[in-house]
């Protein structure tokens, strides 16, 4: 005997309602890792635009005390020259603060390495995260639908945002 319209609602119901449970928290994970990968992008170019500035400022220094030191030079006087050729060599590398020309450099550089690693992740998760919207979206319409291929195709896409999510959090590609 073939079964009824509402006998083949309440599996597809009963089913889908689990299944979307499960897609609405890998969703919930996703946005949250997502979320933290956009903030680390964010902080980082913030400190990098900060490191880069002060790195300028040092640099427009040095360059003022070069031309102090040449007009001293000019002049002959040998104890400003002395002052002002250490303060330029400071400007240059300051290990000891690390707030030389060379330390705010490799700072930059670092803090942008950490921003462009979490910049790769964006993009799966995104992806991701669209994919686990329309699977409940299709699981939603399969409930309406009664319909089996619809329900199979929301389990397909959300496999797929799984995929994508992991992709995201591991970059194994």
């Amino acid at each position: 005997m073939a079964e009824s319209r509402s006998e083949r609602e309440a599996h597809i119901k009963d089913k889908a309602g689990w299944v979307i449970t499960v897609v609405a928290a890998l969703l919930a994970v996703n946005t949250y890792l997502a979320n933290g990968y956009s903030s680390s992008v964010l902080t980082n170019t913030i400190k990098a635009n900060d490191t880069w500035n002060f790195y300028q400022a040092k640099s427009i220094k040095q360059t003022i005390a070069e031309a102090a030191r040449d007009d001293a030079i000019a002049r002959r006087d040998g104890e400003k020259v002395a002052k002002l050729t250490a303060k330029i060599d400071r400007y240059e590398s300051d290990p000891e603060k690390g707030e030389g020309k060379r330390e705010l450099f490799a700072k930059g550089k670092a803090i942008e390495a950490e921003r462009d690693a979490a910049k790769l992740h964006g993009p799966w998760l995104t992806f991701a995260g669209s994919s686990f919207q329309l699977s409940i979206v299709l699981l939603s319409a399969a409930i309406l639908a009664v319909s089996m291929g619809m329900f199979w195709a929301s389990i397909g896409v959300g496999f797929i945002g799984a995929i994508l999510m992991s992709q995201g959090i591991w970059l194994w590609i």
